[in-house]
């Protein structure tokens, strides 16, 4: 599969940060995945030189030395000093999308290309750092997606070729075959879309990437998708995933400091300790379907349904089939709280 220029620049830039060495032309083009592509070394002459100014003018300090002391060959590196950004402050939002974006890189694919890039660098010779990009804490798997299915995806969505894939609109339901024209990928409130035209149902179709199952295969012909000029994805999965209108309220015992979701949702109506453990009693609006429910569920023990009894009951049935299903209640609902993959007119 041939590797996109983004993803090569990316190769390009890990490989000269993670050492203080200049390294050569000829070096780069054996290391840096994407490069063993050209076929000659006129083309990865043209295609490196291009990187090179593309990477400068994004303002990466690209600089040249002598690859060693006893050699006249021309190395490159980045200067890492120079590249560093200066201290920053961020908000609460800042830093939950930073995040996001950091963990992308501890999932496997992304690892394992990372690993194979600074191997291949120290089998040439090449002093690489054994940290170069420091610790990155990680979040939970689930805010990732199902991460050999976005891989596959990507490449997809990248070849504008359809894909056929295995999808449940709950993790109860049954599985059913998909065959989808993938127009984008996307995350929102920390879990992956996919957004495309479902060629089995004939409209546009929004899938949570957690219910597709990991054997994404092509369909057609690379370069037959025709994706819609101007399409803003990020709003297609916003509306999918929005509740339904508010239908009343319900009252809801908050554990101090914890379900923060469910602290937004409503409005304080004072302190009541329960069972022991501090907390505040929330009036919250109740809206059309379970959305509520499922948010309610994945606050586990720091959430409390006091009335109405029927929602009460319905977070009970969804802590009750989560757990006989082997996972963690807390967990499992969690995961359900964002609503089903596909809502209103896009719903199947």
């Amino acid at each position: 599969m041939a590797i996109s220029k983004v993803e090569r620049l990316v190769n390009l830039v890990i490989a000269l940060l993670s050492t203080r060495q200049f390294l050569t032309a000829e070096k780069i083009r054996a290391s840096v995945a994407g490069y063993a592509e050209c076929a000659s070394d006129e083309a990865f002459s043209r295609m490196f030189e291009r990187d090179k100014n593309e990477l400068r003018d994004l303002g990466i300090p690209l600089e040249t030395g002598l690859a060693s002391r006893y050699s006249t060959v021309e190395g490159y590196r980045i200067n890492r000093d120079a590249y560093a950004l200066p201290e920053i402050e961020l908000s609460r939002e800042e830093t939950a999308a930073v995040a996001v974006a950091a963990a992308l890189w501890e999932s496997p694919e992304l690892t394992s290309a990372a690993q194979g890039a600074l191997l291949k660098l120290r089998a040439a010779g090449v002093q690489v750092d054994a940290d170069p990009a420091g610790t990155v804490t990680a979040i939970p798997a689930r805010a990732r997606g199902s991460e050999p299915a976005l891989q596959k995806l990507l490449a997809a969505v990248d070849e504008r070729q359809a894909v056929q894939f295995e999808h449940r609109s709950a993790p109860t339901d049954p599985w059913t075959v998909r065959t989808v024209e993938p127009w984008g990928v996307v995350t929102v409130h920390g879990r992956w879309y996919l957004v495309g035209h479902d060629r089995d149902r004939h409209a546009t179709r929004t899938f949570r990437l957690s219910r597709i199952s990991d054997e994404v295969t092509g369909v057609g012909e690379p370069g037959a998708v025709q994706i819609p000029e101007g399409v803003d994805l990020r709003a297609r999965v916003l509306a999918a995933t929005r509740p339904g209108d508010v239908t009343g309220s319900a009252r809801v015992w908050v554990a101090a400091g914890r379900a923060y979701e469910v602290r937004r949702l409503g409005r304080d109506l004072g302190p009541r300790p329960v069972g022991g453990r501090d907390g505040s009693v929330f009036e919250v609006p109740l809206r059309a379907g379970e959305w509520i429910a499922r948010t309610l569920a994945g606050q586990g023990p720091d959430a409390l349904v006091l009335d109405p009894p029927e929602l009460r009951d319905e977070v009970r049935q969804i802590l009750s089939s989560v757990a006989a299903g082997g996972a963690t209640a807390h967990d499992r609902a969690a995961d359900e709280s964002a609503g089903d993959d596909t809502v209103g007119e896009e719903r199947r």
